[in-house]
């Protein structure tokens, strides 16, 4: 480096550690893709995911193309056991219980709890505490809230209580044990426990929406439908993707709550594709069918999934 003054030029050297550029690349070769030191920190993480997570739901994936046992040997059968599930009357009703019951809770659960967090975002006082004891439900365990609707839907429990003291005994029913009713008792009480949840979702997409825009939409006379349409949802449509995202994998996987409350019935009434691949691989034996039958809920959760971030991916900047 060459510095020229008024008197005289001086030169002076600046060793290469105190300069400010970058270090020239090795001869013959690229930089490299990845550079040790910043990614080994993250190989146990990376093992333990791809070892646990991946491996096993590859192999769990190649045993429901046979009749393996769990123990002793297999014959790989092909599409048998999916040709079983297809063709058995009472595993087609578990696939429908299990979407019945997803859709079902996705739509109940996103509803309510839309309305829940647009009553206590701004105007309540006591808006913190409503958050926390509509939210308590969720950190509850399922099996805990299970058992006390499981008390709750008994003859002679609370609701049948409630409908004889308002005088109609005609609606009161065995709940849990009617082939019709038992489906809406699990729905219920999932929906019950998984608002809340929902509900601070909504609340944190609806902090982001400026008070400023609902103002000025209803100075130019917009209504509470026309700035709920227009202004709040286009806003937190970030968050409707991820609470019917996760409602709808939830939804497809309820489990605690069915074993608790009926088991299952009466008469497979109650059944989905989650009780039935416990049934068939622990309690029957039959791992090979029972890892169809997780395939192909997996294959069902991949696809709702896939759809559901198509329908509510954000247009605009897709455009863009």
């Amino acid at each position: 480096m060459t510095v020229t003054t008024q008197d005289s030029t001086r030169t002076i050297t600046v060793p290469p550690a105190a300069r400010n550029t970058p270090p020239p690349r090795p001869r013959g070769g690229r930089k490299p893709l990845i550079q040790f030191g910043h990614w080994w920190w993250a190989l146990p993480a990376v093992a333990a995911v791809i070892g646990v997570h991946y491996v096993a739901t590859l192999t769990g994936g190649f045993f429901a193309f046979t009749n393996w046992t769990g123990l002793g040997d297999w014959d790989f059968i092909g599409l048998a056991n999916f040709e079983r599930i297809f063709s058995d009357p009472q595993l087609l009703g578990s696939v429908w219980n299990t979407l019945f019951l997803a859709f079902g809770s996705v739509i109940l659960t996103n509803v309510f709890g839309l309305l829940y967090a647009l009553a206590i975002n701004r105007m309540l006082k006591t808006r913190y505490i409503l958050r926390t004891l509509l939210f308590m439900p969720v950190v509850l365990s399922p099996l805990a809230v299970a058992y006390v609707w499981k008390f709750i839907f008994q003859f002679d429990g609370p609701l049948n209580g409630f409908l004889g003291l308002i005088g109609l005994e005609e609606f009161q029913k065995v709940w849990l044990a009617d082939p019709t009713w038992s489906i809406w008792a699990i729905l219920i009480t999932v929906v019950w426990q998984q608002t809340g949840f929902v509900m601070v979702i909504y609340l944190a997409g609806l902090a982001s929406v400026p008070i400023e825009v609902e103002e000025a939409a209803a100075l130019d006379g917009a209504g509470i439908w026309g700035r709920f349409r227009h202004v709040v949802v286009p806003a937190i449509r970030p968050s409707i993707a991820i609470a019917t995202t996760l409602g709808i994998i939830q939804g497809l996987r309820i489990f605690d709550q069915i074993l608790a409350l009926t088991g299952g019935g009466p008469a497979g009434a109650t059944e989905t594709l989650a009780t039935e691949v416990y049934k068939q691989a622990f309690s029957l034996g039959q791992f090979g069918f029972g890892s169809s039958l997780a395939l192909v809920l997996t294959l069902i959760i991949l696809v709702f999934a896939i759809l559901q971030q198509y329908v509510t991916r954000d247009r605009d900047a897709g455009k863009a």
